[in-house]
């Protein structure tokens, strides 16, 4: 099981490691308890992973309250803390490379490119649905290459969306592969919100999550 860590997050560590780090950040929600399972899925994958705590302690089911929070981030501090979160990773000695994954769920997901746009230790990039208007990435510092997962039936990442991320990574010179899943909305990965939660889709994007990251982070 993982553990609270006061100020930074929830970390959950493997039994047995494969060397390497994982960042996972939350939802607009805050770090709820599907984050943390999600921290834990990885930690039994073989990963030493990190959800750091965006919202210092303030978790919501509204989605009022939810959209309050969002959009109240302090972006800039948001990145100092995950910044820490990547070196509080890096240090752990079970971790033996020095760049890590970073994995983001809706305004996390947005968060993840922006974490690999400024900090030299993240390679490897997973957007569920990312989405925050007041995140904008400098995707010519990009270095890590993104895997991008969307639902076809999102309202708030349509198709259109997914398609200028793709060019706007792609122009700068970075590499994206992306997945959209037919009859998927926003946060069909969320097991927590059966409103949203489609198995199939969930099924297989963890799947390409679990062959993409250890493949970019040997590299």
């Amino acid at each position: 099981m993982g553990q609270d860590i006061l100020d930074i997050g929830y970390l959950a560590l493997p039994k047995n490691s494969n060397g390497m780090g994982v960042i996972v950040i939350q939802e607009w929600w805050g770090l709820v308890p599907h984050i943390k399972d999600v921290a834990e899925r990885f930690a039994a994958a073989g990963y030493v992973t990190l959800a750091p705590d965006i919202y210092n302690g303030t978790t919501t089911k509204s989605p009022d309250e939810a959209q309050r929070l969002f959009m109240a981030l302090n972006i800039e501090k948001a990145a100092q803390e995950l910044e820490s979160a990547i070196d509080c990773v890096l240090k752990h000695p079970s971790v033996k490379i020095n760049k890590l994954g970073v994995v983001g769920f809706c305004m996390g997901g947005q968060l993840a490119l922006l974490a690999a746009t400024t900090s030299e230790h993240v390679g490897a990039v997973v957007d569920f649905y990312g989405v925050h208007p007041n995140v904008s990435p400098d995707f010519s510092r990009l270095t890590a290459p993104v895997l991008g997962l969307f639902g076809e039936t999102d309202d708030f990442v349509p198709p259109a969306t997914v398609l200028q991320l793709e060019a706007a990574i792609q122009q700068a010179g970075g590499s994206i592969e992306s997945h959209s899943y037919p009859g998927a909305g926003h946060a069909f990965f969320n097991d927590s919100r059966p409103e949203a939660y489609r198995v199939d889709a969930a099924t297989d994007a963890w799947q390409r999550v679990l062959t993409f990251l250890p493949q970019a982070l040997a590299a």
